[in-house]
């Protein structure tokens, strides 16, 4: 077959591609779109901060030494409960019982001496009232005196080191608690010349622990002391535990350009089923909607134009009947959709789009605007419009060519999820 022959029969076959993808797409147009719609309702809507934490203890004691030594027991270990004042620990006392017998016999040695100072100064004061003994004799014998009783006062003080050192040789709990680490095993040397090994990390109650997490400088504004806080945590993912915003504290953090806030949470743990270490997904509630007028968040990203509705098959995001940079059309976040999800309640939002069902089979959804107030991802709230309660709105098409213009499910258009 020849060059010119196969160049007009791809002619032809392009013809009739072309034409029956006209016929194929008149019909479309003429037949009726199922769409997937829902309905304008009341309920709540929670506004929340998201952000990730660590949970801790509310007071954790690390437990060192203050001399050095040999471990010679340990009576407490891993997840005992201890009392205040109990044992947990001692170091071989030998060198320190040797340190204290010394200094005893030493102080008892200069007693001894002082006392043989103080006789000989009675005695010279005597006989200088007699005259029979110089002045200078006797400040000789004061002189001595006084060098033998500050002898004394110093080797008390030296025998009150060493038996303080003796007492440090038991390490004992300071609070009551349960032992949650132990660094030292028995025969381990404790060496104490810089600062205090830690031996023992004492948790004071697990049933009452903290929640710290770092929340981003866009949001901390929205966080408030007292604000109601939901969590989860990896091995309980169905389970919904609660805490209350405590404190906020005023030591900013900086990673990757990012600057975040220590915010902390108090929770309860009566059923000790939290653990220190614990990583958490939190969920702080900063804002909340009762009894509002909401609509489903998928209604605002329904993007009809993209489907070749409105007379306009095939129309681009953008040209007229609401586009990706439309508001509540479902653009990309930070394209003049931010509302108080991502500026904080009570400030200025634009208006949102959403789209009531046509009433007659084959008929054409009614775009309706509204302002949006707060969002939870799932609902958005509607605080003006002429949305009113009951009214059916489209959030997507009954064919899997509508997921990509809108569904149920996912997130809220107004801002990144948090």
């Amino acid at each position: 077959m020849s060059t010119m022959s196969k160049i007009g029969l791809g002619v032809v076959a392009a013809g009739v591609v072309a034409a029956g993808a006209w016929v194929v797409l008149g019909k479309q147009d003429k037949a009726a779109v199922p769409f997937l719609t829902a309905a304008v309702d009341r309920g709540t809507v929670i506004q929340s901060v998201s952000t990730s934490g660590t949970l801790t203890a509310v007071t954790t004691v690390k437990v060192g030494s203050q001399v050095s030594g040999i471990i010679a027991s340990l009576h407490a270990d891993f997840n005992d409960r201890v009392r205040k004042d109990q044992i947990l620990s001692t170091l071989d006392p030998t060198p320190f019982e040797a340190q204290v017998a010394q200094t005893r016999a030493q102080l008892q040695r200069t007693q001894v001496a002082a006392q043989d100072s103080e006789s000989k100064w009675k005695r010279q004061r005597a006989l200088f009232a007699a005259q029979l003994a110089s002045e200078d004799q006797l400040d000789s014998a004061k002189a001595a005196l006084d060098q033998a009783l500050a002898q004394v006062t110093e080797l008390k003080a030296a025998l009150e080191r060493a038996e303080t050192n003796l007492g440090y040789s038991i390490i004992r709990s300071p609070i009551d608690g349960v032992v949650v680490s132990r660094d030292y095993d028995v025969g381990q040397t404790v060496a104490a010349s810089f600062q205090a090994p830690t031996l023992f990390t004492i948790a004071e109650d697990l049933t009452r622990m903290q929640l710290t997490c770092d929340v981003d400088e866009a949001d901390i504004g929205q966080v408030k002391v007292g604000q109601p806080v939901r969590f989860s945590v990896d091995t309980f993912p169905e389970r919904d535990f609660r805490g209350t915003v405590a404190q906020i504290r005023l030591s900013p953090k900086t990673a990757n350009n990012v600057v975040t806030y220590p915010v902390i949470v108090d929770v309860s743990n009566e059923d000790l089923a939290l653990l220190p270490g614990m990583t958490a997904e939190v969920r702080i509630q900063v804002a909340e909607a009762r009894d509002a007028l909401r609509v489903p968040s998928s209604a605002l990203r329904f993007r009809p134009e993209l489907l070749g509705m409105n007379g306009k098959p095939g129309a681009r995001p953008g040209m007229a009947g609401g586009g990706a940079g439309a508001p509540g059309m479902g653009g990309r976040p930070g394209q003049g959709q931010r509302t108080r999800d991502s500026e904080g309640a009570g400030k200025g939002t634009r208006n949102a789009r959403v789209y009531l069902a046509p009433a007659k089979p084959g008929g054409m959804p009614e775009a309706v605007e509204f302002t949006p107030g707060l969002t939870d991802g799932q609902y958005v709230e509607v605080t003006k419009g002429e949305l009113a309660e009951g009214a059916k709105i489209v959030v997507g098409l009954a064919t899997a060519q509508g997921q990509d213009a809108g569904g149920l499910a996912g997130m809220s258009p107004f801002g990144r999820r948090r």
